[in-house]
């Protein structure tokens, strides 16, 4: 099948560039971008985080009724800031 992409000026470039130098196609390199996207699915792998927690019981007494710009100003006392 034959179609016609418009892209920018600046993306073609790049595209030149990579093709001359990695010595492969613009059709094969569309064609590869688009199974990469097709084979990845429709939604990203959901990120999940390791637990990072650590024990205690919370807030000094003293900051456990501060606001976060107390709280932050105490943690950088003293580093510069």
């Amino acid at each position: 099948m034959k179609t016609t992409v418009e892209i920018s000026d600046s993306l073609a470039e790049e595209v030149k560039a990579y093709t001359a130098r990695e010595g492969v196609t613009f059709r094969s390199l569309v064609e590869r971008g688009l199974i990469e996207v097709l084979r990845a699915g429709h939604a990203p792998a959901p990120l999940t985080l390791r637990d990072a927690s650590v024990g205690g019981r919370g807030l000094q007494a003293a900051f456990r009724d501060a606001g976060w710009d107390r709280i932050r100003d105490a943690a950088y006392t003293g580093r510069g800031s």
